[in-house]
């Protein structure tokens, strides 16, 4: 058995001497081994391969960066390995690099003949090749692209889609090209070439000098979007993806991958929104519920870390009910806390209401919802009901703040989301006013009567309070501080309106739309206004209830 990691390896030559290979593509609960051998800032790429190796007998490395060069290191300094192949990688596709890549596969052959004690046998070789042969789906399709993906990963992201997925990552599909006609009769040197020839000649990964050879792919009538996965603290995946933006039209997704288990609502709901984007539906609807036909009322109700939010619908349209109530530690208590202060503005009773649309991190625990869509779509829905102008929302909430691009009809034409780190999110916020023993109200004004432009250096919330308290003990008033905060936050936000490429007029949602100091730097980085409602902890509440009333039979 030979493990193998990248696409590029030679597995095909494997095969012809009996050997079976098995790729190297599992998630690491933590890099505890790896990193007890190596430095911890380390890619986690890298580690995870030493990891999953470390056991390994027979282990082939590509020589494709220099995390992949220290792993071989790693693997060879602890000599477990009864075989370990360190196999240069041209990084171009030309006749040089062909012929080079040639002879460094002859040499391993005449390597695996003198270890193994047995010869390259052709037919095994032909029938590997003619296995790996794979063409593009004749179907609408998504196809997978950039950094390794685990078989969780994988799994996760094609059940979220509903469209088939091909797997175009550096681990994923091979695709050699035909075998040429009397492939049996060639010989040892001239099928090395071929097979470089071929290797070389597959859907290219970031790491070739010429990716030209994805035009292929981005033409291809079938294909309906890119999900791009890039490796954490890997530049080269973030490098290709902006490259790759620029390169095509096709609608993308970037998600991230650490190689290790993943939370599955902020990943879903990325792919969910993604799917909706397509104009696609994200995945089977699970939930038994159906309209009730006698209901009067149509309701959105978007759960969310910090608070749940309710609005209610009646026949015609028009917005008769709202609630805003805490979560808590359990979305579907606070949900119904949400129903219950409506149906108490209502005079009304679960029963009145002919459907209920649930968005938000919490919306698949909402046992009384009759359908779900992801607090993207909803967001974008609500902000193009009140202003259909608005091309751009930020939306801070409680514990992560989106970016979402709308199209002249209000579709989401593009979105970012931080939803790993509370920085520059409500919880942040929070965590700032306690330092400060300010309520959330002192925070939205103190900032903006300010004698001292001090900057807070850091977003992470956990340092950031570390200079908030030195920065109070050192006497710089409470005004000074918060206004340093809302410094941080809007340019930490505004950064990510320009990678998303927002454009004016633009609208800002959620519960940090209220602090008036983040509002005010906000607008000053944009060099524009923006939209804010009365409520705009609501918008993402009220795009759900207008897909249940627009959805209505």
């Amino acid at each position: 058995m030979i493990h193998y990691s990248c696409k590029y390896a030679p597995i095909e030559l494997f095969a012809a001497f009996g050997e079976e290979a098995c790729l190297l593509d599992r998630e690491e609960e933590n890099f505890e081994r790896a990193e007890a051998l190596t430095h911890a800032n380390l890619c986690c790429h890298a580690k995870s391969l030493i990891q999953q190796s470390l056991d390994k007998r027979n282990v082939i490395i590509m020589d494709c960066c220099d995390s992949l060069r220290r792993v071989y290191d790693v693997l060879d300094f602890e000599g477990n390995q009864e075989h370990l192949y360190l196999l240069d990688l041209p990084h171009e596709n030309n006749g040089c690099a062909r012929e080079l890549f040639a002879g460094i596969l002859l040499n391993l052959v005449h390597d695996l003949e003198r270890s193994t004690g047995r010869s390259f046998n052709t037919e095994l070789f032909i029938q590997a090749c003619v296995q790996a042969s794979w063409e593009f789906p004749q179907e609408d399709f998504i196809a997978l692209l950039g950094g390794r993906v685990s078989p969780e990963l994988e799994a996760s992201i094609a059940g979220n889609m509903s469209l088939p997925i091909a797997n175009l990552t550096c681990c994923g599909s091979r695709g050699l090209e035909p075998l040429p006609e009397g492939a049996q009769s060639l010989s040892l040197e001239e099928l090395m070439d071929w097979y470089a020839h071929a290797l070389l000649r597959m859907v290219p990964c970031m790491r070739m000098t010429d990716v030209s050879g994805r035009r292929v792919l981005f033409e291809n009538p079938y294909l309906k979007g890119i999900i791009y996965n890039t490796v954490k603290f890997c530049d080269f995946y973030s490098f290709d993806y902006s490259a790759l933006k620029d390169e095509t039209d096709l609608p993308m997704l970037k998600i991230e991958s650490d190689y290790m288990p993943m939370a599955q609502g902020q990943l879903s709901t990325r792919l969910e929104a993604f799917s909706e984007s397509l104009g696609l539906d994200a995945r089977q609807q699970t939930n038994e519920k159906v309209f009730n036909m006698q209901g009067t009322y149509y309701a959105g109700i978007d759960s969310g870390s910090t608070t749940t939010n309710m609005v209610v619908l009646d026949k015609e349209g028009a917005v008769v009910a709202s609630a805003i109530v805490r979560t808590g530690p359990k979305a579907e208590r606070g949900a119904r806390e949400a129903l219950e202060a409506v149906c108490e503005q209502l005079g009304a009773t679960e029963k009145d209401f002919a459907a209920i649309m649930a968005t938000g991190y919490g919306r698949d625990n909402i046992p009384f919802a009759t359908d779900t869509k992801t607090e993207i779509s909803c967001h974008a829905h609500g902000a193009h009901y009140l202003n259909p102008e608005i091309r751009t929302i930020v939306d801070i909430g409680g514990q992560d703040s989106k970016v979402i691009c709308l199209d002249e009809a209000g579709e989401v034409s593009n979105f970012i989301m931080n939803d790993k780190c509370a920085a520059g999110t409500g919880r942040f916020l929070e965590m700032m006013a306690r330092s400060l023993e300010l309520d959330m109200d002192q925070m939205s004004t103190r900032g903006l009567e300010w004698k001292k432009d001090l900057t807070i250096s850091s977003m992470c919330s956990v340092f950031a309070e570390s200079e908030v308290i030195s920065l109070i003990a050192d006497n710089h008033s409470d005004n000074d501080i918060v206004h340093g905060l809302n410094k941080s936050i809007a340019s930490k936000t505004a950064s990510m309106v320009k990678r998303a490429r927002g454009e004016a007029p633009f609208m800002m949602t959620g519960g940090v739309a209220r602090n008036s100091g983040v509002v005010q730097e906000l607008e000053s980085r944009l060099g524009d206004a923006l939209f804010i409602t009365d409520a705009p902890d609501l918008c993402g509440a009220l795009g759900a209830a207008r897909y249940a009333w627009e959805e209505r039979k």
